[in-house]
């Protein structure tokens, strides 16, 4: 049968933030299919409980010490010719691991989990590689440089980071993307697209864990008059940092000349020093890491995700629409989700008196959150759902389900 050797660039547990979340499901898919062998990077105190987790589910396991600073990786990056991304993520310990693991156990296939994590498949590795790229990562350095933050680095990130997808995809059986948007995207970025295999992966969520029906509104909120609008997510992520700041300095003064007491909840780990300048102001709590999100989504009146730049499926937009909450989003937030404007969620240009007047439209309307709410858990639930978003792997891996073994 053989087993699968699994590389990400973080610790797939817990999984409480985008790229984790998604990690943490693809590895208990693949454990579905047969023993797992997981190789990846620790980062800060959690990496101790991400290990004893992953005991319960590999077969094996690496954890690596992300402890190379940036600035050091950036020098070795300029010096070496490769991009940032891949030097940061370089780990002598993990590619020995690697080499020994396919030399010790019979592993039929290699996925990958992020660009950065290609550059640990050997060159004479005769099984199965799949290639999950999630989003396309050059084109968010372009985007980067377009909007001249650091322009000279971000335009050399995307030029390089351009040349290892495409050298990923040539060299993977089949190489995954987060919707058909981020597909059609790569392959326009692509010198050879016709010698690369693309599949489309989306993200699910788990709407059990995501159910309002057992979630307490936060008190904090729930007990003093708004409205409440709530944005989460890894705070100091640069497009979670812009579009929340785009939200504090654009929208909210709209929206408090309009709504007087409103407030602007930020949830989520570690939030920037520009965010932290506005915690505290009239109508702005900047609430960093909490235990749990829910409560937050659950006492919000909205959930906001105005994101200018985006790449791939936003889990914040799929949590919040599993709690039956209207969520306000840009385009680019809204992409590789095929809900329905008005019906299941409502989608607004980044314009602050544009998505004002749509926030008007909808808290003026006494049954409108309620029922688009509703209309979003729905959606979710019926397209949304992580087993059958994983259920292609198999084909892919070329290994199959103990059901589809047993029946064939």
């Amino acid at each position: 049968m053989g087993a699968i050797l699994f590389l990400a660039h973080r610790v797939p547990f817990p999984p409480d933030r985008g790229d984790r979340i998604r990690s943490h499901n693809l590895l208990k898919a693949l454990a579905r299919l047969a023993p797992v062998h997981v190789g990846c990077f620790g980062e800060g105190q959690g990496t101790g409980a991400g290990e004893a987790a992953l005991d319960d589910i590999a077969a094996s396991c690496c954890i690596a010490p992300r402890t190379k600073p940036l600035p050091l990786a950036g020098v070795e990056a300029v010096l070496t010719g490769k991009p940032v991304s891949l030097t940061a993520f370089r780990s002598r310990k993990l590619a020995a691991w690697v080499r020994e693991t396919i030399a010790r156990h019979d592993i039929a296939a290699i996925v990958v989990f992020s660009g950065q994590m290609g550059q640990y498949v050997p060159a004479d590795f005769t099984g199965r590689v799949v290639i999950d790229l999630c989003d396309v990562d050059s084109a968010k350095f372009a985007s980067y440089a377009e909007n001249g933050e650091r322009v000279w680095l971000n335009t050399r990130e995307a030029r390089l980071l351009a040349v290892e997808e495409e050298r990923l995809g040539a060299r993977a059986d089949a190489t995954i993307l987060i919707s058909q948007a981020e597909a059609a995207l790569y392959r326009s970025r692509l010198t050879a697209p016709g010698r690369i295999k693309v599949e489309v992966i989306g993200n699910g969520i788990d709407a059990g864990f995501f159910d309002p029906a057992a979630t307490i509104p936060h008190p904090a909120l729930a007990s003093v008059p708004g409205p409440h609008f709530t944005f989460t997510g890894q705070m100091d992520y640069r497009p979670n940092e812009q579009a929340a700041l785009w939200v504090i300095e654009a929208l909210m003064p709209k929206l408090r000349a309009r709504y007087p007491q409103a407030v602007f909840h930020v949830v989520g780990r570690n939030p920037t020093g520009k965010l932290m300048a506005y915690h505290g102001t009239p109508g702005v709590q900047v609430w960093g890491e909490v235990p749990d999100v829910r409560p937050f989504i659950a006492a919000a009146d909205a959930v906001l995700a105005p994101l200018l730049i985006a790449r791939g499926v936003q889990n914040k937009v799929l949590e919040a629409m599993a709690m039956a909450k209207p969520v306000v989003l840009t385009p680019d937030a809204a992409t590789g989700i095929a809900a329905r404007d008005g019906t299941d969620w409502l989608v607004c240009p980044p314009d602050p008196a544009a998505m004002c007047t749509a926030i008007e439209a909808l808290l003026s309307n006494p049954d409108a959150p309620a029922r688009i709410g509703a209309a979003a858990r729905a959606f979710v639930i019926g397209h949304h759902g992580w087993e059958a978003m994983m259920a292609p792997l198999a084909g892919l891996v070329g290994i199959a389900a103990e059901g589809q073994r047993h029946a064939a």
